[in-house]
């Protein structure tokens, strides 16, 4: 009896010791999976902020896809063209309202200075940027060059006007010009004084409606506020002849007929430059909207577009 009394605690110390053993086993695994687990939070974690880290930086140039509204002010002879580069941007983000505000660029300037809510200011001269960036209106490296127009001297199709271009443009019964805080009316301007017809001054935009007249004998004309509105003047018939910019007559070659473009030589360069205004009322998504289209604005596709309008491309 003694003898399997042995045998039974032997057996039983067995037992014992496996099941310790076991347990230990068990709690060197569970700390090798503790450690596995922890290992795999803080690499998740590092992951997750880097992820956080990228993102942020991907919103100072991205909309990622939120909704915003943007305000783009532009000269009116973009108005066309803008269109057709609005419907192609909102193909790839149709989350993106474009709400365009088109008129003259000197009264575009006027607006923004007086608090008027902008965006983006894509403007017909260097004149009014200029003016933006100096007091501090512009976002710093969103300033573009993007296009060159032309100024041309226009008449209906069916005139039979005695003008031949700018040189004897006198010899019109009336004429429709943009005034001079207008560019197409400054360019104008500057044209004439380089071909002669109008004396020199130090700032061809003060040169008033009435001093042209004068000096081209008395012809009537018909002072307009932009661009568009010298064209629809012609096309109507109210006046005879008029300047306005090349890119105006798309999509009325059927109404009117180019007489003359007028060299760069006298107008100069027609530069049309685009940047991001400050907006403090956008919220971050409007502001990197803005941005964005900015860019979509100076990319290549974009500049195909411009080019079956009639632009010249000015990119820098």
């Amino acid at each position: 009896m003694k003898k399997i009394g042995k045998k039974i605690s032997v057996i039983v110390m067995g037992i014992i010791l496996a099941v310790s053993l076991s347990a230990c086993g068990s709690r060197e695994n569970e700390s090798e999976s503790t450690e596995v687990q922890s290992s795999e939070v803080a690499e998740k974690a590092v992951e997750e902020e880097a992820g956080t880290e990228e993102k942020s930086t991907d919103t100072e140039t991205d909309h990622n896809g939120e909704k915003a509204e943007i305000q783009v002010f532009i000269a009116a002879s973009l108005s066309n063209v803008m269109q057709e580069i609005a419907e192609k941007y909102n193909e790839k983000n149709p989350d993106i309202t474009i709400t365009f505000n088109a008129d003259s660029s000197g009264t575009l300037l006027t607006q923004i200075e007086e608090g008027y809510a902008c965006d983006v200011f894509f403007s017909a001269a260097q004149k009014q940027m200029n003016t933006l960036q100096d007091d501090g209106f512009i976002v710093d490296g969103t300033r573009h060059n993007v296009v060159n127009n032309q100024v041309c001297v226009i008449a209906r199709n069916d005139s039979s006007t005695d003008v031949t271009g700018l040189a004897d443009i006198s010899k019109a019964a009336s004429i429709a010009l943009a005034d001079g805080s207008v560019p197409v009316g400054k360019y104008t301007r500057e044209a004439m004084v380089r071909s002669g017809l109008l004396k020199a001054a130090d700032d061809v935009s003060k040169i008033t409606t009435k001093e042209v007249s004068e000096a081209l004998n008395g012809v009537e004309i018909s002072e307009q506020s932009n661009v568009s509105k010298v064209l629809a003047a012609v096309v109507e018939g109210s006046c005879e002849v008029g300047t306005t910019y090349y890119s105006d007559t798309y999509g009325y070659e059927n109404d009117i007929k180019i007489i003359e473009k007028v060299p760069y030589e006298l107008t100069g360069d027609v530069i049309y430059p685009v940047a991001q205004i400050k907006n403090d009322e956008a919220d971050n998504a409007e502001k990197a909207a803005a941005q964005d289209f900015v860019k979509f604005i100076i990319s290549d596709e974009a500049q195909e577009i411009f080019e079956k309008y009639y632009f010249d491309d000015a990119r820098s």
